[in-house]
């Protein structure tokens, strides 16, 4: 059995990353967004409850909890770049349906079932794509592109969760229709879609190593398989390294789940009694904005002095800030000047924190199987996100917002904990000096 080594950039007919990270990361962000997100807006539109939204809709979380159950056959066959190009397709086909659907009876149903379509070719599409990364990048450009490509996904959500969402508000007061307001959004999202993988089609390099794992044709896929995941849990400080992609988001997992309906949910019932358009300005793109260029500046100063040194700015940074959701549901101001700054600083620094969460997922991932392993880690991270958010809406109902943003608080407690015990190399994501 040969297995390809990681050690290599070399692309055939290579191009600058710009020309490709961008499109490739907001390719990526577009169905996740409108899994987690935009679905959440929806259904809270079409009048469900918190506690079915939070269930049903952290649910669609599964299949990236569970990818690493076959993140290693795209390992095993086919390119990368083949199944970045395939599931695009896909994902664009998943949007058309939605948005052919949106006034037929048990849409509710209908959509759910679309939207698992679209979350498991989306976490596939995740696990070829985020390898297509780290083949076709040195250590250092992954450091620094880590904010470029948190930038461009965090673009899409501000496509998909601001500027759509202003949209599918306008559209609901003008026609005085949500199924045909929505049915219009999700048209141009399969637009959208499908141009990028028209785009990518052509666009993508081809790395020398981007290669099916398996040559040797006597080798059993299912002893690939095991082997892939025994050399993950094999490695030094598995339960530590388990420890922090599973608890370094239970407070936010909890908080992002209901950040939306908090906003739209009137004053009576403890929201801030926000408009869908408001919503989509202020949450959807100036909260993305200010996330983004977190984002931006952590993946710099991470490469300018590495992971460690910058791991506990980038923890307190993620975790602090969620007393402004505290704050907001004490003295629920009016002001939505005030509202869109208490939103920017608690974005911005999730997003500043949130790329040494990226850098160490990356570092544990190195190794001959970095495509799979780096799926196992993210599908820890989404089993992370779903557990906490589906019981966030039955936490939020049983508490009311001021409290449940307290205890989102006191949730971020094991987050300081593992960050004391996780080991990282000094010079990790630190450029070389020239």
């Amino acid at each position: 059995m040969k297995l390809v080594k990681p050690t290599a950039t070399a692309t055939v007919g290579a191009k600058n990353p710009w020309l490709w990270i961008p499109s490739l990361y907001f390719g990526q962000g577009i169905p996740y967004v409108v899994v987690m997100t935009l679905s959440v807006i929806m259904y809270k539109n079409y009048g469900f409850t918190n506690t079915d939204i939070a269930l049903y809709t952290s649910w669609l979380y599964l299949p990236w909890v569970i990818k690493p159950l076959w993140s290693p056959f795209i390992d095993m066959y086919r390119t990368k770049r083949f199944w970045i190009v395939g599931l695009q397709l896909v994902i664009g086909t998943s949007l058309a349906l939605v948005a052919l659907t949106t006034a037929l009876p048990h849409f509710f149903q209908i959509s759910l079932a679309i939207f698992w379509l679209m979350a498991f070719s989306s976490a596939t599409h995740d696990i070829a794509a985020d390898g297509f990364y780290m083949l076709g990048l040195e250590e250092h450009q992954q450091a620094a592109f880590v904010g470029v490509r948190s930038t461009f996904y965090r673009l899409a959500m501000i496509s998909g969760q601001g500027l759509l969402v202003y949209l599918a508000g306008y559209l609901t007061h003008s026609t005085g229709s949500v199924q045909l307001a929505w049915s219009v959004v999700f048209a141009i999202l399969a637009g959208l879609f499908i141009s990028l993988f028209l785009y990518h089609y052509f666009m993508l390099p081809k790395p020398v190593l981007d290669r099916p794992g398996i040559t040797d044709a006597s080798v059993s896929p299912l002893q690939e398989f095991v082997a892939t995941f025994a050399a993950f849990f094999k490695k030094k400080d598995i339960f530590v390294i388990l420890g922090f992609l599973l608890l370094f988001r239970l407070g936010e997992a909890q908080l992002l789940k209901l950040a939306a309906p908090f906003l739209l949910d009137p004053v009576a019932k403890g929201g801030l009694g926000l408009s869908t358009e408001q919503v989509g300005l202020v949450y959807g793109t100036i909260g993305v904005i200010a996330l983004t260029l977190g984002g931006l500046l952590g993946g710099y100063i991470i490469s300018r002095f590495g992971l460690k040194r910058c791991l506990w700015v980038m923890v307190l940074s993620v975790h602090l800030p969620d007393l402004v959701f505290v704050y907001l549901a004490t003295a629920l101001p009016s002001n939505i000047y005030l509202i869109a700054g208490g939103i920017a600083l608690e974005q911005f620094g999730y997003g500043f924190g949130f790329a040494c969460y990226l850098l160490y997922m990356i570092m544990v991932s190195d190794g001959a199987h970095k495509t799979a392993h780096y799926a196992i880690c993210t599908g820890f991270m989404a089993l992370g996100m779903m557990l906490p958010g589906m019981a966030s809406g039955w936490i939020q109902q049983m508490l009311g917002y001021q409290h449940f943003f307290i205890w989102v608080c006191i949730a971020t407690i094991p987050a300081f904990v593992m960050a004391a015990l996780v080991r990282i190399d000094p010079e990790f994501g630190k450029k070389a000096d020239a």
